[in-house]
């Protein structure tokens, strides 16, 4: 009954409304439409209703039975997507007489906000209309429909040639004081941009290679595996003695070995389709694939140490080797075929290695190391078909190549507990810290210098009569190794192998924090290289900063800290997982100029992207502008703001600001050059100072 109640007076004040329309056109709320870049692909648009005095427009969270809420309908378009709902200012809540209930209403002015992102790369138009009711304290006029139209630029690609970008950031850092400040910071963001962008692709280009050649290594470790070094004169003589010219048999065995190539970077073509590179930051951080990885690993080892084989279906290696029987070119393909599903209990552990470790990684990265593996895999084939002669001075099949295998073994055993530690780094379960990681490693490489010196044996091993040269030489490096690494229980840096080690402040009996604590608790050390902070670091129970340093683990609270002392911010974007960060804190951040900048110059914040467990407080929750999710946790909320603010996903990178936030430089990443990295932060704390003199 009331809700009838309801229709009746809202019937009533439009009839009344109408009526006086007939002796004056009222037009209470005017509205205007604007539009702000927030980034190179996304845009803000801002809808402002201004209304006369005593008149107001109603909220979009209207209950049923009152007024038309407002509301906001986009015309689709394919050019746009729409990042999450309209945003409306806080509203007035109160009592509506012309409704007889609580409503929510906005006075004055009122701005609607609604993010999107730019798909397109040409000019695109925003169309749609909103419809909205407004009422003063005695009459309701009808609701209205306005339509509107945004015309906005296509999503930027920026592109510059990387000599005049040097050149193009001290113009920016020249720039007068009178100049305007809007200007200078869209000119930076836009250089810093473009700087970000060619640093990346450098770094990629440095990062494949550098996997290249770890693919091609283990391409050719695995040539000396008992399932594929025998296969390589059998193959050369079934070549040459197939009653066929030699310049057929050639082509043949030209054709086998580019055969064996193209079917390994097939493997490494359909991986890389299949995950995609939105896939990769969840397998290089999340548990569920890190431990996958981790047992993966643990299974190949015990597969190389004789344990048990990983074969392929019978059916699949005799229906490949049926095709190959036919000859012919096609013949070679499937002969290549056949070696490749032959070979799999020794190769499939080494493929499946860098399948694992180019998981993480682009969507170049496994088709780039499968194409390494099989480059080298096939060498051999190819090489003594055209050089017979050569066969003659290759070494002859025995226990040796079992011997490879197990090393092989040791080797997957160790690398196989890096998954296990970026799991328990990143979900802080604590059961992999440094001592431990570093007991595991000294405990399997002494067992494989045992096994080089014939006093370990597995089932398939030979009879070690004697110890060969080779092996005595091998056992040495490998006991020289776990000697280097036996100062790391006591907390030695270990520097070559940080990249590998769980991270210092993990470590339980450290010596040099245990001296270092000591000294500042008795005022010791240089109280000029003491840096204080404003207040206690949110989330430090759970992170902390490398060679004692004092700092932060959240943005806001980092660059609030900044303005109060008037320094700049040193932002170090860094993972759990990530073997760089570690690396560069170890090589370069401990030596004594670099960490007497950071200490002095600087407030330090180290964001950490890839966390999973830090939950943010219910206020700091938020959806990001730039992808449109809801962000909950600390990791997230770094990862967003290194990728809308510096159009950048990958770890490290160290961005110098000032008190605005603004930045200072061109931000770096990893790089070991530690000059460079001084006249780096030296270069941001003289700007910052020519700032703040202006």
């Amino acid at each position: 009954m009331k809700s009838w109640k309801k229709i009746f007076v809202y019937t009533l004040i439009c009839l009344t409304a109408n009526i006086s329309l007939f002796a004056q056109i009222l037009e209470p709320v005017k509205w205007s439409f604007s539009s702000k870049r927030l980034n190179d692909s996304m845009a803000e648009l801002s809808f402002k209703a201004t209304m006369d005095k005593s008149w107001h427009v109603y909220s979009q969270f209207i209950p049923d039975g009152g007024p038309v809420p407002t509301s906001f309908t986009f015309t689709k378009n394919n050019e746009y997507k729409l990042i999450g709902k309209v945003k409306e200012p806080k509203p007035i809540e109160e009592f509506d007489a012309n409704f007889d209930m609580v409503l929510k209403y906005f006075a004055n002015t009122a701005q609607f906000k609604q993010n999107i992102k730019i798909i397109s790369n040409k000019p695109v138009v925003v169309k749609g209309s909103l419809e909205y009711m407004c009422c003063d304290d005695k009459q309701c006029l009808p609701p209205s429909v306005v339509e509107y139209e945004f015309k906005l630029d296509g999503a930027k690609t920026i592109k510059i040639n990387p000599s005049i970008v040097n050149e193009i950031t001290d113009t920016l850092a020249n720039t007068p004081s009178d100049s305007s400040k809007n200007q200078l910071k869209n000119d930076t963001i836009t250089t810093n941009k473009t700087i970000i962008n060619t640093t990346l692709n450098e770094e990629k280009d440095n990062t494949l290679w550098g996997f290249f050649w770890i693919a091609f290594l283990s391409g050719l470790i695995a040539i000396l595996t008992p399932c594929v070094f025998p296969m390589i004169p059998m193959t050369v003589t079934f070549f040459m003695h197939s009653g066929k010219s030699k310049a057929k048999a050639k082509l043949q065995a030209s054709i086998y070995g580019i055969s064996i190539i193209v079917i390994y970077t097939l493997v490494g073509t359909i991986l890389a389709v299949a995950l995609g590179p939105g896939f990769a930051n969840w397998l290089s951080t999340h548990w569920i694939p890190n431990i996958f990885f981790f047992i993966i690993f643990m299974l190949f080892a015990a597969s190389f140490m004789g344990m048990f084989e990983i074969t392929l279906p019978s059916w699949m290696v005799s229906k490949t080797d049926k095709q190959a029987d036919k000859g012919g070119y096609l013949g070679s393909f499937f002969m290549a075929f056949t070696l490749v599903l032959v070979s799999f209990s020794c190769t499939g552990p080494i493929v499946g290695a860098i399948l694992v470790l180019s998981a993480g990684g682009e969507i170049l990265k496994p088709i780039i190391g499968m194409f390494g593996f099989g480059l080298a895999f096939a060498l051999p084939f190819t090489i003594f078909a055209f050089f017979p002669s050569l066969l003659k001075n290759l070494p002859k099949s025995g226990g040796w190549l079992n011997v490879v295998k197990v090393v092989l073994g040791f080797l997957e055993l160790a690398l196989g507990l890096k998954f296990l530690s970026v799991a328990d780094q990143t979900y802080h379960w604590g059961i992999l810290d440094r001592e431990v990681y570093l007991a595991l490693w000294i405990a399997i490489f002494s067992l494989l210098g045992f096994y080089l010196l014939g006093k370990l044996k597995f089932a398939h091993d030979s009879e070690v009569k004697h110890v060969s040269v080779p092996r005595l030489m091998l056992a040495i490096i490998t006991f020289s190794f776990v000697i280097y690494m036996i100062p790391g229980m006591f907390g030695a840096p270990l520097k070559a192998l940080t990249g590998y080690m769980p991270p210092q402040h993990t470590h339980d009996f450290d010596l040099n924090k245990i001296i270092r604590e000591n000294v500042e608790a008795f005022g010791g050390g240089d109280s000029k290289t003491k840096n204080t902070l404003c207040e206690s670091p949110k989330y430090a129970d759970k992170l902390e900063l490398p060679h004692g340093l004092k700092g932060y683990f959240d943005y806001d609270q980092a660059l609030k800290c900044a303005k109060e002392q008037n320094k700049p911010l040193f932002i170090d974007f860094t993972g759990h997982g990530c073997v760089n960060c570690r690396e560069m804190e170890a090589r370069v951040w401990s030596n004594t100029e670099v960490l007497k900048r950071l200490k002095n110059n600087f407030i330090v914040v180290s964001l950490y992207v890839d966390d999973k467990v830090i939950e943010l407080p219910a206020s700091e929750q938020y959806t990001s502008i730039y992808s449109g999710e809801l962000i909950t946790k600390l990791g997230a909320k770094n990862a967003d703001i290194q990728m809308s603010k510096y159009n950048r996903n990958s770890q490290p990178q160290y961005v110098l600001l000032d008190a605005n936030g603004d930045m200072l430089n061109q931000p770096r990443a990893y790089d070991l050059d530690i000059d460079a990295y001084i006249k780096y932060l030296d270069e941001g704390f003289n700007e910052f100072q020519k700032r703040t003199k202006k």
